[in-house]
């Protein structure tokens, strides 16, 4: 009995959520069976934008060179992200998060135990940026490819334009037998039994498929109007809505992180493109206008009035179920927390590869839909959590707005199980996997760094010095053994 074959995939919309669903299916299933509708009126936007290390699977799993990507892209490296003024604590007042690599296996259990002694009142070095590669890399402006003989890579991510991603990607589709319709839809045509029939275009032309992809941003044409599909607002825990964008002219800072600097009401980010810097603020629109989230993202940067600015709205959230019927949604069309921690494509290639893994293993039926659905589902509430952590944890007092997120009482209840775990002297990497899974959206890492980042410890004045029998990591260790590292990388 032969196999079932593939279905026929119709991906409304492009840019990068959509070329990269577009490319990574064709790469499963044969290009032949793909076909994107993309309108030819969507305007150029091309945001700086940073990654996760998945990154750098999609271009592997396409067989595309990271050289040749990179440079249409005006993509830079990527080794973690600076957060600046979350913190007024003294000494904690900046942190680098790196992405971890083989090397900090050697030096992280330092920096968690030393955390684990800070948080029961001890005075030991337990700043993060002490004890991780990528941050002494970051720091000094090197690459992330070591010299041949060092075979400890540490993990990185990437800066690119979003719009020329998109075009690589739509040309390298096309080139391997994607359809392209440069097309509006005007209509999406619904069967007798509720799935999607067709997309039918503004000239009444149908355009028919098996599975349809929702790239359509916001609007979610298919999964939220066609087939009412519910969202689920993360409203009542993140607060910011809106984000005002200002490119710079000129290439900045090549450094290879993305600095994340709090503002009065949210916080901007700055990333380094080959071409330019892009810069961006993300508010909330309950504690500022946009005209005056414009001028303090101009006072911060120096960029010229000559340069226009651009309000995005947020809808931040995601759908209930991002597989209903024979519909998938992928990209804003699925869901949308902000970018603090550049996870938007990183949900977009897992969505893309779970979904081909899930059909195929079912047969090409809905058998694992639910499963695929719950996976993801956590997914994104683990990232929401995450994300709100940065904001109930902060250690500032000088705006109502960060007040205001310190008291903010809208978390769940993993949430609060792992700021329990933290301030009651918990295995932090034990409490992440009791309540967020065996395969937690943020590692113990990355909780430390966070929680230890904003000095999240007793006041300096009740610290006192270890007693006799308890004996701290030295971070002078740490820093001669990544200086040693570090020697293997080129700037």
């Amino acid at each position: 009995m032969s196999a079932p074959a593939p279905p026929r995939v119709v991906v409304l919309g492009g840019g990068s959520a959509g070329w990269i669903t577009a490319s990574l299916l064709a790469r499963e299933w044969g290009a032949g069976l793909i076909t994107v509708v993309e309108s030819p009126e969507i305007g150029i936007i091309g945001v700086g934008e940073g990654s996760t290390p998945q990154m750098g699977l999609l271009f592997d799993h396409l067989g595309i060179a990271e050289a040749e990507w990179m440079a249409a892209c005006d993509a830079t490296f990527k080794l973690g992200i600076r957060f600046t003024g979350w913190s007024e604590r003294p000494g904690f007042e900046s942190y680098f998060h790196p992405f971890p690599g083989p090397v900090d296996l050697h030096t992280e259990p330092g920096f968690t135990h030393n955390c684990a002694l800070a948080r029961r009142g001890f005075d030991v070095a337990a700043h993060p940026d002490d004890w991780f590669l990528a941050t002494r890399l970051a720091q000094d402006g090197q690459r992330p490819h070591p010299a041949a003989g060092f075979p400890f890579p540490p993990s990185y991510g990437y800066h690119f334009d979003a719009f020329k991603l998109g075009a690589f990607l739509r040309e390298w589709a096309v080139a391997r037998g994607v359809t392209h319709l440069p097309r509006r839809v005007g209509e999406v045509a619904l069967s007798e039994n509720g799935d999607v029939a067709a997309l039918v275009l503004d000239d009444g032309e149908r355009v028919e498929g098996d599975i349809f992809v929702d790239c359509s941003g916001f609007r979610s044409l298919i999964m939220q109007e066609a087939l009412a599909e519910r969202f689920q607002s993360y409203g009542d825990a993140l607060w910011a809505d809106r984000a005002v964008v200002l490119p710079s002219a000129a290439p900045g800072d090549l450094h290879p992180r993305t600095e994340a600097h709090a503002m009065s009401a949210g916080w901007r980010w700055s990333i380094p493109l080959t071409t330019r810097t892009g810069n961006g603020y993300v508010y909330s629109s309950r504690y500022m206008t946009d005209g005056d989230a414009e001028a303090e993202l101009r006072a911060a940067t120096g960029v010229s009035h000559e340069v226009e600015a651009r309000v995005l709205h947020m809808k931040v959230g995601r759908v209930e179920r991002s597989w209903h019927r024979n519909c998938l949604a992928a990209g804003l069309a699925q869901g949308f927390v902000e970018p603090l921690e550049a996870t938007a494509l990183h949900i977009v290639i897992t969505t893309a590869l779970d979904f081909a893994r899930a059909l195929a293993a079912g047969g090409f039926t809905d058998r694992h839909r639910d499963a695929f659905n719950a996976n993801l589902a956590a997914r994104y509430d683990g990232i929401r959590d995450y994300i709100v952590a940065h904001y109930r944890m902060n250690q500032r007092s000088d705006a109502g707005f960060w007040r205001d997120c310190a008291a903010n009482q809208h978390l769940s209840d993993a949430l609060k199980g792992m700021m329990t775990a933290w301030f009651t002297h918990e295995d932090i990497a034990a409490a992440n996997r009791a309540l967020n899974g065996e395969a937690p959206a943020y590692p113990a890492m990355s909780w430390h760094c966070l929680f230890a980042g904003y000095g999240t410890f007793p006041p300096a004045a009740k610290m006192q010095p270890l007693p006799d029998g308890l004996r701290a990591a030295d971070p002078d260790e740490a820093r001669r053994l990544l200086a040693a590292c570090a020697g293997n990388f080129a700037r």
